[in-house]
This record gives structure tokens, C-alpha cells and sequence, in this order.
């Protein structure tokens, strides 16, 4: 099996990220690749000898000191001091696998041969993705608008050897680590420290990090919303196809299509019922989880094109003899979708906890609190609240960040996106979803195993066979937090192969 990834000019897929990150592969710069990037430095450095006009970032300084003309025997110190001087991180640090894809997405960007950096640079960058050294970026310091330039200007020190890296998870200086390994740190030809600070791969890391996880999440939503609809002796006609097509949203259909795959054959769906309505937490759910899976698959599509774009400036189009100063730095059409995908996986996390909550309310032949001795017991009462404060929570944290802006840089900057406090907020978020579905997961097979020995669908009882590998059965009060975090970790590695549908893992 051949372990590298050749980068080309070919679209990235989320499946070949997900594959190169997951799957021990090494990446190397394509033939192709090489002499793109070869060929526009050469066309800039000629370009520089021969022109005598000033060209932004190249031989100016940045922002708003772009009208000062910088000597060429100082360019490359130019450079140099545009990643030290930006290095203004603070808060968290950024997560080691946000960071893997910041060096991949810079490192695909760069290979078009728009950006005018040196091949030495780019392969440094793939060294460092290939040697597992990681440099230590931090949450705040880019308003999303001029790329993401401090947590840009942090991945970017090492390179000069400068700041500080995780070499295979040890946290050291970069310079010990260039020495141990014979590497020299790079010296940055005019516009190369631009083109690394540009662009945006902070944005974009968080983005894709997520969208690979939400892909399943949204289906683990379907199913956990499935086994609670169940265990509270829900009724299937709400999730009728006529009832679909005559209201043709595509994650709605989808919805309800995989809902009744999903209780295909369960007696307990099946069984007459006393009730004739559900609850707005179980009737609606095509339409609830079916408008989160829309704007998902929205938030897909932008990212998608973001990680095969050039977003630094200025731009270098050597075949039309072009430099031209633009703006695709600008983080909005990210900032937009990273909000846009706070609310819709909010509303996943916000229905999911009603349904808990009305799991737990002694309806329907369902003990209080779901424990067969209630008084004595507090049973399942209390994961609902730390249910409930997550949901809270991230109401909180989907207020929109793209609505808002902040001059920067003595006005030259006058509108950012702040699309990299829409993405560090969504993380959150996301995190937050994925443990309140958790805990309705624990809660509706607690509910499931007082409706024995009526037996959920073939494929429920398949799904909650493997659960209870992990958790158990709760038959009395008990430390719970354990059990929620065997649950998080059991939705972190479970494969859903769902029935009647061929959807792959980057479908939602």
C-alpha cells in the first residue's frame, strides 16, 4: 500500500483528508506542483529586478503602512519581521489536530502557484506535517478578515526557527528541534512571510475538523432520536412520505426516509397506541434535524471550496504577468457558514435534551426518572440538567460572530469577518452536541428496558447490544458521570452503517 499523498491542483476531499490524518499517510508535492511554485517565484523575482513601482507586500510594508517603500537589500528582513511581529497569540492552545490541518490546508493552498512563496518553504511545512511536529498556535488573534494572521504567524515560526512546537506530543523550542534534525531555518525571500500569514487555514482547519464530525453526528442524532421515539411509545405516521412530499425539503425526506429504515420491523411502533399525538421533540424531527442536515450540507459546500482556494494577497499570476492586491483573505463567506452551523447543531442538541426531558417525566407507563425505584433513587434526573446547561450554553455561544466587525490597522481593515470566533465558538459547540446526545443515548435505552419484553426494531437492538458492551443497565443510584463518559467515547468510535441507505461517512 503506498502511504503518501501526492498534493496536487485536483480538488481535496473531505475523504482524502479524512484518510491522510487518520491513516498514518505522509504527504509529498506533486511534480506538477513544484514547478507552479518554482515558476511564480521566479516570475516575481524577475519581475522585481525590472519594475520600479511598488508592489504591496512585497517591497511595502503591510497594512497601514503599505505607502512605505522597504529597500530591496531589507525584503527578506521584511519578512522575517512581519511572522515575529504578528506572533501576538494568546488564550488555549489550538487542539493538535486543528493544527495538522492548518500546516495541510497552508501547505495545499500554496501549491497552486498563486502566492509567490519559495519551494524550500512549502516543503519545510510538509517536513513538519510528515515528522508529526506540530507548532503551538493560539485560539485568539485573528479577526478573520486579513487571513488569520496570528495563529497563522505562530505556524509559521518554527519555520524560521523561532517559537515553540509539539515534536511526536513533546512540547519543545523549534530551534532544538531544526538542530537535532540537521534542518536550517529558512530565510523568507520577499513576499514568501506574507503568504504564509495570509489566507485562511485557521478558519478553514476548524471548519473541515468539524464538518468530518458533524457528518456523523447528524446520523447519530437520527438514530438516538429513533430509540427514544420508541422507548417513549412514539407514533411512525409523522414520519409518513406523503407527509414529506408535500413539504419537499431534501434533509426533511431524508430524515423521515432514514427514520422508518431505522424502526423497520420494531413491535413497538408497531403496537396500537393509547395516545394520538407526540411531542413536538419526536413529531417533528424530519423537520428539526432535517433543517439542521440543510444548512450542514451548506456549510459542506463552502468549506469545500475554501480548502482549494488561494486566499492570501497579493495574488501572482505569472502566465498574464499580474500582481494584483485583492481581498481573498477576507474570512466572511467562512464566517457566515460557521455560524450558520452553531444554530443548526444547536437546535440537534436542543431537541435531543427535550426528548430526554420527556423520557425522564413518568409518561406513558415510563417510571419517573427512569429507575425502577424512584424516591429512594434520583435515577436519571440529573444527567437531564447537565443536558439542559449545554443547551443553554450553546444558545449562547450561536449567537452570531459574522454580525459583528472592528477597525483594525488605523482604518485600512475597517470590516472583518470575525470568522475565527465563529469557528473557535462552533468547536464548542459541536463538542457540547456530541455529549447531550450522549446522554439521551443513555437515557432512551434506560427507558428502552422497561418496555421488555417488547423489542425495538432489529436494528436498535443491534445498536443498543453495543452499547451496553460499555454502559449498563442502571439499576440503583450509581456515580453516573462515568457511564456519560463511556457513552461519549462509544459515539466517538461507533461505525453507523445505517439500513436501507448507502451513505457514505462524508454524507450526513
Amino acid at each position: 500500500m503506498n502511504n503518501t499523498h501526492y498534493i496536487t491542483t485536483e480538488l481535496l476531499e473531505y475523504e482524502t483528508i479524512e484518510k491522510i490524518l487518520t491513516q498514518g499517510y505522509s504527504i509529498a508535492l506533486s511534480e506538477d506542483v513544484q514547478f507552479r511554485i518554482n515558476r511564480c517565484r521566479e516570475y516575481l523575482d524577475k519581475k522585481m529586478a525590472t519594475h520600479d513601482e511598488p508592489v504591496y507586500g512585497v517591497n511595502t510594508g503591510f497594512g497601514a503602512l503599505h505607502n512605505h517603500i522597504i529597500p530591496d537589500e531589507d525584503l527578506s528582513t521584511l519578512q522575517e519581521n512581519l511572522v515575529k511581529s504578528h506572533a501576538c497569540g494568546t488564550g488555549d492552545e489550538v487542539p493538535s489536530d486543528i493544527v495538522r490541518l492548518m500546516l495541510l490546508l497552508k501547505i495545499q493552498a500554496l501549491s497552486y502557484g498563486n502566492s509567490g512563496v519559495q519551494l524550500e518553504t512549502v516543503e519545510r511545512l510538509v517536513d513538519f506535517f510528515n515528522h508529526d511536529i506540530l507548532p503551538v498556535v493560539y485560539e485568539y488573534g485573528s479577526l478573520g478578515a486579513s487571513g488569520d494572521l496570528a495563529p497563522l504567524a505562530h505556524m509559521s515560526l518554527p519555520l524560521l526557527g523561532l517559537g515553540e512546537v509539539y515534536d511526536k506530543g513533546v512540547k519543545r523550542h523549534a530551534e532544538d528541534v531544526l538542530q537535532e534534525r540537521g534542518w536550517k531555518p529558512i530565510s523568507l525571500k520577499s513576499k514568501a512571510g506574507l503568504a504564509l500569514l495570509n489566507g485562511t487555514q485557521f478558519m478553514s482547519a476548524y471548519g473541515v475538523h468539524l464538518c468530518l464530525r458533524v457528518f456523523k453526528l447528524s446520523r447519530l442524532a437520527d438514530i438516538i432520536g429513533a430509540i427514544s421515539l420508541d422507548a417513549f411509545d412514539g407514533r411512525i405516521e409523522p414520519f409518513n412520505k406523503h407527509v414529506q412530499q408535500i413539504r419537499p425539503h431534501k434533509g426533511q425526506i431524508k430524515t423521515a426516509q432514514r427514520i422508518r429504515n431505522i424502526l423497520e420491523n420494531s413491535e413497538l411502533i408497531n403496537r396500537p397506541k393509547q395516545h394520538v399525538q407526540d411531542p413536538y421533540s419526536f413529531r417533528c424531527i424530519p423537520q428539526v434535524h432535517g433543517a439542521s442536515k440543510d444548512s450542514i450540507d451548506y456549510v459542506k459546500y463552502v468549506f469545500g471550496k475554501e480548502i482549494n482556494s488561494v486566499t492570501d494577497n497579493p495574488t501572482i499570476f505569472p502566465e498574464e504577468d499580474l500582481i494584483i492586491s485583492a481581498g481573498n483573505f477576507h474570512g466572511q463567506p467562512l464566517a457566515l457558514a460557521l455560524d450558520n452551523l452553531c444554530i443548526a447543531i444547536a437546535e440537534l442538541g436542543n431537541i435531543s435534551e427535550r426528548r430526554t426531558y420527556q423520557l425522564l417525566d413518568g409518561k406513558r407507563g415510563l417510571p419517573p426518572f427512569l429507575v425502577a425505584n424512584p424516591g429512594l433513587n434520583s435515577g436519571l434526573m440529573i444527567p437531564q440538567y447537565t443536558a439542559a446547561s449545554m443547551v443553554s450554553h450553546n444558545k449562547q455561544l450561536a449567537t452570531p460572530a459574522s454580525v459583528d466587525s472592528i477597525e483594525s490597522s488605523a482604518g485600512q481593515e475597517d470590516h472583518v469577518s470575525m470568522g475565527a470566533n465563529a469557528a473557535t465558538k462552533a468547536f464548542k459547540v459541536v463538542n457540547n452536541l456530541e455529549r447531550i446526545l450522549a446522554i439521551e443515548l443513555y437515557s432512551a435505552t434506560q427507558a428502552l428496558e422497561f418496555r421488555r419484553p417488547v423489542k425495538s426494531s432489529p436494528f436498535i437492538e443491534g445498536f443498543v447490544s453495543q452499547y451496553r458492551e460499555h454502559v449498563k443497565f442502571v439499576e440503583n443510584d450509581k456515580v453516573m458521570f462515568t457511564d456519560i463518559e463511556a457513552s461519549i467515547r462509544f459515539l466517538k468510535e461507533v461505525k453507523v452503517d445505517l439500513p436501507g441507505e448507502d451513505t457514505g461517512r462524508y454524507e450526513l
